[in-house]
């Protein structure tokens, strides 16, 4: 191994369309309407994110009882259930929805396979926000299976239609494994007419895969409540780093990590700002590690178009 120290960054990496069009609805939601502005549960999994939107007047809450009636409220990133909806309608609330596209795609997968009689095998995060919001549109047809063990070890719809169905921010290679389990049970599961782990997840981590096996360190930008920045630590170990490390940004790392490393590899989760994974770099750049050498897995052009509730209020403003 080479004795210059240096540092590969992943590409892709950071926001996807999804957590993009997510943030920016909360921005314009407090232009157009003002301060303040309620959301449900954080907007997307990331700390420096919803700080940056409190200073700005947003107000976070876990349950929309906490909202005053007839105020704006934001459906988070991660969708809800279809009762979350009802419940916003009771208490009079205008709803800006800011799920990311990919996860309603499951919804709809969801309740399509529900009303023609299938049982679902949902694969995912138990207590995941993503997971409460799909299985609520269909409880009574929906089996969670939360990762491989789970499939080996519960009961399952042996003698009825079934299909597999997965949260959008799960490690790729753990949820085929999960799949080969529960395929070795059920004979007759099919699978998703698309993929359901969304293209930037995937391509987060494929990156990562590419680097990790010259890394002797891993840093992963990303909060600890972000599913799809913890599969990122995970996929750079399963792929050869030699260690890796989740932070939610420059403040938490010490001197100590950098013993005996040369090549650091540095990557971030799909609701993290370029700007913390910048202050890394910095940081780096001041011990030495000033050499950067970009990886590119594939570029990432999506861009998804504002809620419809909120292109409608922003033009009747402009107009």
């Amino acid at each position: 191994m080479s004795s210059s120290k240096k540092v590969l960054l992943a590409a892709p990496r950071g926001y996807c369309a999804g957590v993009d069009r997510a943030v920016i609805a909360v921005e314009k939601a407090l232009d157009t309407y003002g301060a303040p502005i309620y959301v449900r549960k954080e907007i997307v999994h990331n700390k420096f994110v919803v700080s940056e939107l409190k200073k700005r007047g947003a107000i976070f809450v876990e349950e929309l009882d906490e909202v005053p009636a007839g105020s704006t409220v934001v459906f988070s990133a991660h969708g809800v259930s279809p009762a979350v909806r009802a419940q916003a309608e009771d208490l009079n609330l205008k709803t800006i929805d800011a799920t990311c596209p990919l996860v309603t795609k499951v919804h709809s997968e969801a309740k399509r396979f529900a009303a023609d009689g299938y049982k679902i095998i949902f694969i995912g995060h138990e207590g995941h926000e993503e997971v409460e919001g799909t299985m609520g549109e269909a409880p009574e047809a929906m089996v969670l299976v939360d990762g491989p063990e789970s499939a080996d070890s519960m009961d399952l719809p042996t003698d009825e239609k079934v299909i597999w169905l997965s949260q959008t921010t799960l490690s790729v290679d753990e949820t085929l494994e999960t799949v080969d389990r529960l395929n070795k049970r059920l004979p007759n599961l099919q699978p998703p007419p698309s993929d359901d782990i969304c293209y930037a997840t995937q391509n987060r981590q494929a990156a990562v895969k590419i680097i990790a096996p010259q890394c002797d360190l891993m840093i992963v930008v990303g909060s600890a409540n972000s599913s799809n920045s913890v599969r990122l630590v995970e996929v750079a170990l399963d792929c050869g780093a030699k260690s890796a490390i989740r932070v939610d940004g420059a403040g938490e790392l010490s001197d100590s990590i950098l013993d005996n490393v040369v090549v650091v590899g540095l990557t971030s989760g799909a609701s993290v700002p370029e700007e913390l994974v910048t202050g890394v770099l910095a940081w780096l750049a001041e011990r030495g590690f000033g050499d950067v050498e970009e990886v590119e897995q594939t570029k990432e052009t999506l861009i998804f178009s504002l809620p419809t509730e909120l292109r409608k209020d922003l033009k009747a403003k402009q107009a």
